[in-house]
């Protein structure tokens, strides 16, 4: 729009603090009801949406779900939710939420599937030198 009043705002560059986020963490949502118990969940991008699709990242044949219920979005070095406009919202730990950020161990119910954050420091190996001594 060039009213003279409307002013882009540039969305700051996350895809380099999101691969250094995820070289010390392994961050992933962990399926735990349902059928789909243990199901994986990698969170190694700056969006993934989740409903019933089309339209998003992670689809699920769930009733309860809209098409594009809700979308995990990294931001500030961790993660944030945010409702699509689903019929039947979020709960996050229980509470309803339009958009909260979420840490390891919360627990985010979106239509019938219950799912945890997990957040794991990755182990990092130490260099390893042979030395051969005359």
């Amino acid at each position: 729009m060039k009213d003279g009043l409307t002013k882009k705002i540039d969305r700051p560059e996350t895809t380099d603090r999101l691969e250094e986020f995820l070289g010390r963490y392994d961050a992933r949502l962990i399926l735990v009801s349902d059928s789909d118990v243990g199901r994986e969940i990698p969170l190694d991008r700056e969006r993934l949406g989740l409903g019933r699709g089309p339209g998003v990242e992670v689809a699920f044949d769930d009733p309860s779900m809209s098409r594009q219920h809700a979308v995990i979005e990294f931001v500030n070095e961790g993660f944030r939710v945010r409702d699509l406009g689903s019929t039947n919202g979020i709960l996050l730990n229980g509470e309803p939420v339009q958009a909260a950020d979420i840490k390891h161990g919360d627990q985010l119910d979106i239509g019938s599937r219950r799912m945890t954050l997990v957040i794991d420091e990755r182990s990092v190996e130490p260099d390893v030198y042979e030395l051969e001594l005359d």
